[in-house]
């Protein structure tokens, strides 16, 4: 599987990343999981302190001891937690970012971390404080690279102004086009690279998308009602689904823009896993399949979210 670099940092990552949020808590299927990633070609694993409130990065440390060196990790920071009690507060400020950083080795059992984010973030942070955080770990040795984890454009303007980041992480479907709108061509024009989260949204883009749409798009989807939901995929299974999945096109989708360096794809089986990875990534979706499918969709902005 082809590897993207990471910004200007030296880390290179897979086209596919593991989303480990979805791992759930039993080691053996973590394990049997994150091994059928790598032996696929993924070498990029994304966790966060927060997912099951520290519980997942252990899962993780522990599902990949004696294979550290052939993955690139990646997790967040961001929010104090409490695990007795599932509550947490936002805190982005340098104090708990570098004690964070500590918290999350300690439970991966590494001594460093590639890529490390901020875990959300808004406009009246004390965004140079956050960035200070950041730039001392990674002089410190114990992450490579950083950047943040946002879908707020407003949010992301100020990081691109302000700091050394590698890379974005934000939401992005064939559904979900905002970030074409106002922040894939500046994050490319300023060597910064996405990790497009979400690219199956939330089933309704997977081999199984009737049913999830069933399920989860009643009330719909961002600006699409149910009834536009189902005829989406309705003209893409009877149109573009001939020598494809749908799990497929919506990943080498996402994968097309040239700031896009890894589509982030959650699994909890190993049937889960195959369904993404058992495609040809080296064959990119051809510029008027990107185009059509386009057509089919609409494109929505940013409102809420600044």
């Amino acid at each position: 599987m082809k590897k993207n670099q990471l910004g200007k940092s030296d880390i290179y990552v897979s086209e596919l990343t593991l989303g480990c949020m979805s791992l759930g808590t039993n080691l053996q299927r973590a394990n049997s999981i994150i091994d059928a990633a790598l032996e696929a070609g993924i070498n990029h694993l994304d966790t966060a302190d927060l997912y099951d409130y520290g519980v997942n990065e252990e899962i993780v440390g522990n599902a990949i001891k004696g294979k550290r060196d052939k993955i690139i990790l990646t997790s967040k920071v961001g929010n104090h937690f409490n695990r007795k009690k599932k509550e947490s507060f936002w805190d982005p400020s340098k104090e708990h970012i570098i004690k964070g950083c500590k918290e999350s080795l300690h439970r991966l059992q590494t001594d460093y971390i590639d890529f490390y984010m901020l875990h959300g973030g808004t406009i009246d942070d004390p965004i140079d404080q956050s960035i200070e955080a950041f730039e001392e770990l990674k002089q410190e040795g114990v992450i490579r690279g950083y950047g943040i984890s946002s879908i707020r454009p407003n949010v992301i303007r100020e990081y691109v102004k302000r700091s050394n980041m590698d890379a974005v992480m934000m939401q992005y479907n064939l559904l979900d086009t905002r970030p074409e709108e106002e922040i894939l061509d500046l994050l490319h024009a300023n060597s910064i690279n996405v990790l497009a989260r979400g690219p199956l949204a939330k089933g309704m883009l997977s081999n199984n998308a009737a049913v999830q749409i069933d399920s989860k798009g009643q009330d719909g989807f961002l600006d699409y009602s149910y009834a536009e939901l189902k005829k989406i995929h309705s003209i893409i299974t009877e149109t573009y689904l001939k020598e494809s999945s749908l799990n497929e096109i919506a990943l080498k989708y996402v994968l097309k823009h040239p700031a896009v360096a890894s589509a982030v794809f959650g699994a909890s089986s190993l049937d889960q896993l195959k369904e993404n990875t058992l495609h040809d990534y080296s064959k990119a979706l051809t510029h008027y399949l990107y185009l059509d499918i386009q057509k089919v969709t609409k494109p929505i902005k940013y409102t809420q979210h600044r």
